[in-house]
């Protein structure tokens, strides 16, 4: 089974300001921060570009994970796209796209697309929990993101 949600955030801020701090992984451990996220692995410190790697080490649901994520499209300023080299899921991919907003500012949508191991097991898992909790994940680091490069 698979499991897909769309998240959109209006930001007063441009694209390409946006876009750079989404690939930053210092303000990505920062805006992360409940779950303890670290980056371990690969690139460590700065911003992600295209191919790079980076491994995180986290906790969630209770439990350590590792997940190496590898940006496989980027296109400054409008989209970039990373996937799940190696970690717990089957499917991993999650895809950035900043666009102008109506009212000025930038769109920032998140659109993630995942499948959990394991089988049926796995989809019952994802449909009762992480799915929830991949939205709200989401969801929380995007107004992070957002707060910050508001000011």
């Amino acid at each position: 089974m698979t499991y897909r949600f769309v998240c959109e955030t209006h930001v007063h801020a441009p694209a390409d300001v946006l876009f750079d701090a989404s690939l930053d992984v210092d303000l990505h451990t920062t805006t992360m921060g409940s779950s303890r996220e670290t980056a371990v692995g690969g690139v460590t410190s700065g911003r992600l570009g295209p191919g790079d790697t980076v491994t995180w080490r986290a906790r969630h649901l209770g439990i350590w994970w590792r997940m190496t994520s590898r940006i496989e499209a980027y296109d400054r300023p409008s989209r970039f796209v990373d996937v799940q080299a190696a970690g717990p899921f089957r499917e991993w991919r999650h895809q950035h796209t900043f666009e102008p907003h109506p009212a000025g500012g930038t769109l920032m949508r998140d659109d993630v697309i995942f499948t959990a191991p394991f089988g049926v097991l796995g989809g019952i898992v994802e449909r009762l929990i992480l799915g929830r909790y991949m939205r709200r994940l989401i969801e929380r680091r995007s107004f992070a993101l957002k707060m910050l490069v508001e000011g």
